[in-house]
């Protein structure tokens, strides 16, 4: 397993990789491939969805035109499951933002980084 600076390393370029497929409009295959097959989302909304669920939501959806990401933090949860907890704020256009405190759950499966478990808690201005 790789020391915690390159797993922080890859764990926050799959977080871009997500944002970036949510503003090019291809979230659902990127979602679709990168989650566990019992993946789930905690959602701003009140809600969770499961990986199937993710993908639906994710397949009409409209497209974010701008995304940060700051104040990320990596935390060893076990052997190859780590959690990425940051801040993340996104934009379609002047009237819709959002803002949550954002944690991201991977689990190393066969060499590679599953998503797991997403959490976001909104963040008031």
């Amino acid at each position: 397993m790789a020391e915690s600076g390159s797993i922080r390393e890859e764990l926050l370029a799959a977080e871009h990789r997500g944002w970036r497929s949510l503003c090019e409009g291809t979230g659902d295959a990127f979602y679709g491939a990168i989650m566990t097959a019992d993946g789930e989302m905690v959602l701003a909304g009140g809600f969770a969805l499961d990986r199937d669920g993710v993908i639906a939501s994710l397949r009409d959806a409209p497209r974010w035109e701008s995304y940060s990401i700051s104040g990320e933090r990596l935390i060893s949860l076990s052997e190859g499951t780590w959690a990425l907890v940051y801040v993340g704020c996104a934009s379609r256009g002047p009237d819709v933002e959002f803002r949550a405190l954002m944690s991201s759950t991977y689990v190393h499966l066969n060499g590679e980084w599953r998503l797991a478990l997403y959490q976001q808690t909104p963040i008031e201005s």
